[in-house]
């Protein structure tokens, strides 16, 4: 029996998704990916990596505050808002142009997290204040 990693699985459930919030969640599989290869760079301090340990925990849980197993594809938006803000956050340190080494996507990679971050933020509303909490990241 062979199994999908994580990624796989991912682009899977997403690949076939066309709908209001394709735009953002199709990213979804490459923002795991850079996040995920992040952990194997030993630049990354360790306040960073509990960050993105917290961050990728958060979105594989199955009962976050906008669960996929409920929402569909909608239930990735605050998976894509944590995601895109820790990326963010990461990028102020170290910039994008260290970042792009880790990014398989096809799209500028600066340009795809601010638009990510600018979209989710405007579907959660006040729910992003909920997704921080879930991962104890209040002060972010």
């Amino acid at each position: 029996m062979k199994f999908k990693g994580f990624y796989d699985l991912l682009r899977e459930n997403l690949d076939k998704y066309r709908g209001d919030y394709e735009m953002i969640v199709d990213y979804a599989p490459d923002i795991f990916q850079l996040l995920s290869d992040l952990l194997n760079d030993d630049k990354i301090g360790a306040k960073t990596r509990l960050m993105i340990c917290a961050t990728l925990g958060y979105l594989v849980a199955p009962y976050d505050i906008l669960p996929e197993e409920i929402y569909g594809p909608h239930g990735y938006i605050d998976d894509i808002f944590l995601c895109s803000l820790i990326i963010e956050k990461i990028a102020q340190d170290l910039g994008y142009n260290y970042l792009e080494k880790y990014w398989k996507g096809e799209e500028n990679l600066k340009s795809v997290i601010r638009e990510c971050q600018r979209r989710s933020r405007d579907i959660l509303g006040e729910d992003t204040e909920k997704v921080l909490s879930y991962v104890g990241f209040e002060k972010l």
